[in-house]
């Protein structure tokens, strides 16, 4: 047990110890012989505890130290107690680290702990299925030499964690696979790597099927559309109730044909990916163009279109694309404002980014519905949509032009006072008309 020893205590005991020596020393006519004996004995004490220490520190596989009385045997006895305490403390650190390995192993994804610079510190046995990392023989290694795809390369230097990426999986092609990195701690990352391959399968057979079953449609739909009108162009006056039939029937089917339409520009763009070519968009005459059809169109609406477009002002992108997200957001503020409302539109740079908006005095959107206002189908008033002939598919398509081209769409609307659509594009996608 620990007891205190002073130096003072310390030193007295030696003062005496010498005095003592000296006295007899001089009783005997040897004073400075048996102080000098006496101080050989001390120095040859400490030295042999000394060596015992080094031995039990450096040699010994005990972990009892020496055993000794006085000053050393406290000094064994507190080295005794902190090596205890340091083992108490690293056992309970390997119980950590032991649940959170099984934690880990437990994970339905691959996971690997990556350094600030990207290197592999540690993983589990799924990154070696799903990615082919093998830990520990692939420590030190920088992930992105072994992962070698370019949409996974772009999505390190973009930096932009906030979705994820999608990439076959470097192990197995047969698998597709959704990366996702976050802090972790305070210098360190984590990568997160899922099989999503069953969720990929049916999202392509859902697009396969759209996208067949619209063109199938397409022609019995033009067939239909061309008998009715030339019914309804016939030198025989139908009656009536006969004209109300008709004009019903090619109301509905144009109704249809639009909503076809839709489906099958949703589906190019779907299946449309980032690496295809992308070319200069004049938006000033794009965006002219629309706002010309629009007022053709817009006739019996009366609506005040009013524009602020920068004539200098393009981006770099696929035009058809950007054509078919600016009509949509244009049609649907002239399908939801009331007759004689106003809408703006502008193409301006705002701060680094360039901006499209649409804003309207319309009925506007509530807030609980904003969130889901780009889901397919979904239509805040399903009775006002099909006075409008909407198909709810519009901004489902603004939102997948809108990811090909890296652009983010924002929504501002107060219910009973109108809404504003605004397309935000990247500074690297702008550029200057000379």
């Amino acid at each position: 047990m620990y007891s205190s020893f002073s130096a003072k205590a310390i030193f007295a005991r030696l003062f005496f110890a010498l005095a003592l020596s000296f006295f007899i020393g001089y009783l005997f006519g040897y004073a400075f012989v048996f102080v000098a004996f006496l101080a050989i004995a001390l120095l040859t004490w400490q030295y042999h505890h000394l060596f015992k220490l080094m031995r039990w520190l450096w040699v010994s596989k005990s972990l009892s130290p020496p055993i000794s009385q006085g000053l050393w045997g406290q000094v064994y006895d507190g080295l005794y107690r902190v090596i205890r305490k340091h083992r108490a403390k690293q056992k309970r650190l390997n119980e950590k680290i032991r649940q959170f390995r099984d934690g880990a192993e437990a994970l339905p994804d691959a996971a690997l702990v990556l350094s600030a610079d990207l290197t592999i510190l540690w993983g589990n046995k799924k990154a070696q299925r799903i990615l082919g990392v093998r830990w520990p023989g692939d420590v030190g290694q920088r992930i992105d030499n072994l992962i070698r795809f370019p949409e996974f390369s772009r999505y390190l230097d973009e930096g932009n964690f906030d979705v994820p990426c999608h990439i076959p999986s470097p192990a197995n092609a047969e698998l597709m696979i959704e990366l996702r990195l976050m802090a972790y701690g305070t210098d360190q990352v984590l990568f997160l790597a899922r099989d999503i391959s069953k969720i990929h399968r049916l999202e392509e057979m859902r697009r396969d099927f759209v996208a067949n079953v619209s063109h199938e449609l397409k022609t019995p739909l033009t067939v239909m559309r061309g008998y009715v009108e030339m019914v309804q162009v016939t030198d025989n006056a139908l009656d009536p109730y006969w004209q109300k039939v008709f004009t019903t029937m090619e109301t509905q089917v144009s109704r249809m044909d639009r909503l076809v339409e839709q489906l099958l520009i949703l589906s190019r763009v779907e299946v449309s990916t980032e690496e295809e070519e992308k070319h200069f968009v004049d938006m000033p005459k794009l965006i002219f163009a629309l706002i010309e059809d629009a007022k053709w169109l817009n006739q019996d609406k009366a609506h005040s279109i009013t524009s602020d477009i920068d004539t200098n002002l393009a981006i770099e992108g696929i035009d058809n694309e950007i054509k078919s997200a600016c009509s949509n957001l244009i049609s649907n503020a002239i399908a939801y404002t009331p007759t004689g409302g106003e809408i703006h539109i502008t193409w301006v740079k705002d701060g680094h980014k360039a901006k499209f908006a649409v804003k309207d005095n319309g009925p506007g959107i509530r807030p609980e519905h904003v969130n889901r206002i780009t889901e397919r189908f979904f239509r805040v008033d399903k009775s006002r949509s099909r006075n409008t002939g909407g198909s709810g598919l519009g901004l489902a398509i603004v939102k997948h032009v809108l990811n090909h081209h890296h652009a983010e769409l924002a929504i501002n609307s107060q219910w009973g006072k109108g809404s504003e659509f605004i397309i935000y594009f990247e500074p690297k996608a702008i550029r200057k008309i000379s």
